[in-house]
């Protein structure tokens, strides 16, 4: 498996990064992420953890990813516009990625690898699907769209890779 951390990617606002640039190489919670989407309140509780958990050192980051029915229509500019006036979004985020298919980014490619809680691996199935990597890269856990970003489940996946 790749350094996951070590993936090429690019900032919303258009610079070159890599996930290790855009965590500090701290754990972070991953999202692919739409703003015209009935799941797109989940922006107010992924900012929420992320002030919550950045001091201990912990970032959200969101990737914009428009293959669910197009709810991710906009530019970087409306993107960023709609996430900062809308839910105060201060965390990373990403230019717009796929996530399945022949065109998926070699991020996602590794991480629709790994199973969910169900033992389920493979495409991802909507937009604020969530993954859970620790300082590493490694991921720890994977959840789906509907579970929501302060879920118990989710909370205790991001607490086991915060240090003590």
């Amino acid at each position: 498996m790749a350094d996951l951390l070590d993936t090429p990617l690019t900032t919303l606002q258009g610079s070159s990064t890599t996930l290790r640039e855009l965590t500090g190489g701290t754990p972070a919670l991953l999202v692919n992420v739409a703003s015209r989407c009935g799941l797109t309140p989940q922006y107010a509780a992924l900012e929420a953890l992320h002030e919550e958990y950045g001091p201990r050192g912990f970032t959200v980051v969101g990737v914009p990813c428009n293959q669910f029915k197009g709810q991710e229509p906009g530019t970087a500019e409306e993107i960023a516009e709609f996430c900062s006036a809308t839910y105060g979004v201060t965390f990373p985020m990403t230019g717009k990625l796929e996530v399945n298919g022949p065109g998926a980014h070699p991020l996602f490619q590794e991480l629709t690898a790994v199973p969910d809680l169900d033992g389920a691996a493979g495409d991802v199935q909507w937009n604020f699907e969530k993954w859970v990597l620790d300082g590493t890269g490694r991921v720890v856990a994977r959840f789906r769209p509907r579970t929501e970003p302060d879920a118990p489940e989710v909370r205790a996946a991001v607490e086991s890779v915060l240090p003590a």
